[in-house]
């Protein structure tokens, strides 16, 4: 089986910690160039993040350029044919989860069937001040929300779900979802988070995590979901290191990874030892073309050997 590939999106957010200094003077058709570039090369996912508003304490280094999600993916959806679309992540404990339903329901069937939702607690405590979400009981939040979004962007057009937080019977809601069933990928690499992403997700999406630490995340989902009697299948993310494809004339920095399709292929092919199902890749560059340039070289050259030696391993 493939190791298959996604790539967050630059622009979009432009967090100092990995954005390239070009995206600061970049916009919505160098968006549209990008996504449509990973759309031809055979990218699986592009992914956007979700944050409101940015404190002044934060924006030095995280700055304010955060594009919303729902808008962000729904206006590439219109403009790409087959990648999906991956909210990395979003913070569905700011919003009442019909809200949530709401707005990625109808991205899904506007989109025909291509959502993949990614949650997360969230970190920015302002953010759940000034929505007036409390900031310490987040992870409950994030546990009862995700049980209501099982509802909500089910198959029933009035879903129904009694919790402590959100109660809701009897409230309609379409365009129904196009998928049966819509991916929730859970985000986060804390212990609260893998075990949340062990038990109540169809994905786990690390954040943060080296490789030498990955194997050890993973057994530990496994046991859980072994503990909790759970087989159904649980896609194993991971974000691999800034690659170049080639070797750079330029310094990209020494934890890139660079060379021929091989050696990169053969480096990426260790995640599918460890049992990762899906890598986010992120390719250092110095201007629009040159990133386009490299998501078709790593589509064309690289992504066809990430099968080779492979497995089947879903745990």
């Amino acid at each position: 089986m493939s190791l298959a590939y996604g790539i967050q999106l630059p622009v979009q957010s432009q967090s100092t910690i990995y954005a390239e200094p070009w995206e600061a003077d970049a916009g919505p058709a160098d968006l549209v160039a990008i996504a449509r570039a990973a759309d031809r090369a055979g990218f699986a996912y592009v992914a956007g993040c979700d944050h409101v508003a940015i404190p002044r304490r934060l924006a030095e280094a995280m700055s304010t350029v955060w594009y919303d999600p729902v808008a962000t993916l729904a206006h590439l959806a219109a403009v790409t044919e087959r990648v999906r679309l991956l909210a990395h992540v979003a913070v569905v404990g700011l919003r009442h989860p019909l809200v949530t339903a709401k707005q990625y329901a109808t991205l899904d069937c506007l989109s025909g069937g291509r959502l993949i939702l990614g949650v997360g607690a969230g970190h920015v405590r302002e953010e759940f001040e000034a929505l007036g979400v409390d900031f310490e009981r987040r992870g409950a939040v994030l546990d009862e929300t995700l049980d209501a979004l099982r509802a909500a962007l089910g198959e029933e057009e009035f879903p129904v779900h009694h919790g402590k937080l959100y109660d809701f019977e009897g409230l309609g809601q379409r365009p129904r979802p196009a998928q049966a069933h819509v991916p929730l990928w859970v985000g986060g690499s804390s212990p609260a988070a893998v075990r949340r992403a062990a038990l109540k997700g169809d994905g786990w999406l690390p954040q943060g995590d080296p490789r030498e630490r990955l194997p050890a995340q993973i057994e530990r989902i496994r046991r859980l979901r072994g503990e909790a009697g759970i087989d159904a299948p649980l896609t194993i993310g991971a974000i691999a290191e800034p690659l170049h494809v080639g070797v750079p004339d330029w310094d990209v920095g020494r934890r890139a990874l660079t060379g021929t399709p091989e050696a990169l292929a053969d480096s990426l092919r260790a995640y599918r030892a460890m049992g990762v199902h899906q890598i986010q890749v992120r390719f250092r560059s110095r201007s629009r073309a040159e990133l386009t340039d490299q998501i078709e070289a790593f589509g064309t050259e690289v992504g066809p050997l990430l099968a080779d030696g492979l497995s089947d391993s879903t745990s």
